[in-house]
């Protein structure tokens, strides 16, 4: 039986090749670049599908919850939590430790003195470093009071200096892959020489970089020791808009049933609205507007790209409303199915909870 005839509500579907390739070409080039793969699970949070990495050698993996860390710890031995570290799941923190080579991060003294008391296993931390990104970590700048924390943390007893963890966000509001490389370049030069003053004195200490964008268009990172992308293993649209991927890496896709049909306004409402999708939306790069996905036409193996640009425009709770050509609003009638790349994977697979795959499979996550 087709995967389609199982569909009657909002279904996030995965193509299982897609997916595959994606996860092999990044641990091809991690192996080529001689770097640790130590990818990021947050995007399909499934444990059916970290075992297609462990089929491309994959040993050690991110995340980014402690609750996410217990998820995968019977199948995962050496978890990074890539999140500064909640002192208040300390028992949690004690739990994973004694189970798994556990990794967290540190960015403050108070939080590596409150450690060095509270635990009961040790701990590998990584000191965050801001590189840029202004979200959380120490700045790059900021040497002294790195060399502090250093310090503070090789003379723990339950904590061991790993290395050093930084996320280029930047690249998240890149326009195009030149500007993708730009904010690989410039990390690259300014880690390379942070790294460089620190293994003066610690020789052993990593680098770990990561995030989607530079890691897809960026080949050289023979300048780090660890990448640790994530989006990359399905891909989206907001990715494809930054220069990331082609619409043809997307793995995900939102089938939807049309609900009804606006001729006057060329507008198809679809049930499928923020409690499927999230609300992440992009400005499109040709069109001006502000979208929250792309409708693609559903086949038997999958979906394929429409001949015009078909959007998602507007969403409320349950409702979605598209925006289409019409020859495309014109091969579609009250009751069929029309597929969706989201926005944001991430989110809308965190919402949907599961996955079909276009062979028809169930695929359970966290």
């Amino acid at each position: 039986m087709s995967y389609l005839k199982k569909i009657k509500e909002p279904t996030l579907l995965l193509n299982e090749e897609i997916c595959r390739n994606n996860i092999r070409q990044m641990a091809e080039k991690a192996k080529w670049n001689e770097c640790i793969f130590r990818p990021h699970f947050k995007t399909h949070v499934s444990l059916e599908i970290g075992q297609w990495f462990k089929e491309v050698g994959v040993k050690k993996i991110t995340v980014s919850s402690l609750s996410m860390a217990e998820y995968f710890s019977d199948d995962w031995k050496d978890i990074t939590v890539a999140f500064p570290i909640n002192i208040l799941e300390i028992e949690r923190i004690n739990r994973l430790a004694n189970k798994i080579q556990l990794n967290v991060l540190i960015e403050s003294q108070e939080v590596c003195q409150f450690l060095d008391l509270q635990l009961t296993s040790k701990v590998r931390a990584y000191i965050k470093i801001d590189a840029g990104n202004k979200r959380t970590g120490i700045s790059i700048d900021s040497i002294s009071r790195i060399e502090n924390l250093v310090q503070k943390i090789d003379q723990s007893e339950q904590i061991e200096l790993f290395g050093f963890l930084c996320h280029a966000g930047e690249s998240y509001s890149a326009k195009g892959k030149n500007e993708i490389l730009l904010i690989h370049n410039d990390y690259q030069n300014r880690l390379s020489k942070f790294k460089a003053y620190f293994t003066k004195d610690y020789p052993d200490l990593i680098l770990s970089i990561g995030d989607t964008p530079t890691c897809s268009r960026a080949e050289d990172f023979t300048w780090a020791d660890e990448v640790r992308p994530g989006n990359f293993v399905f891909y989206d649209v907001m990715q494809w808009i930054i220069g990331s991927n082609s619409l043809n890496q997307i793995a995900v896709a939102m089938a939807c049933p049309i609900v009804a049909k606006h001729k006057e306004r060329n507008q198809l409402v679809i049930y499928g609205g923020a409690i499927h999708f999230a609300r992440d939306s992009r400005m499109h790069p040709f069109l001006d507007k502000n979208i929250y996905g792309l409708a693609v036409e559903l086949t038997e193996k999958g979906w394929k790209p429409t001949k015009h640009v078909n959007y998602f425009t507007r969403m409320s709770q349950e409702h979605g409303v598209l925006q289409v050509s019409d020859e495309f609003f014109d091969q579609f009638k009250v009751g069929d199915l029309i597929g969706i790349l989201p926005i944001h994977s991430c989110m809308t697979s965190n919402l949907m909870k599961k996955y079909l795959t276009v062979e028809g499979n169930w695929i359970q996550r966290m």
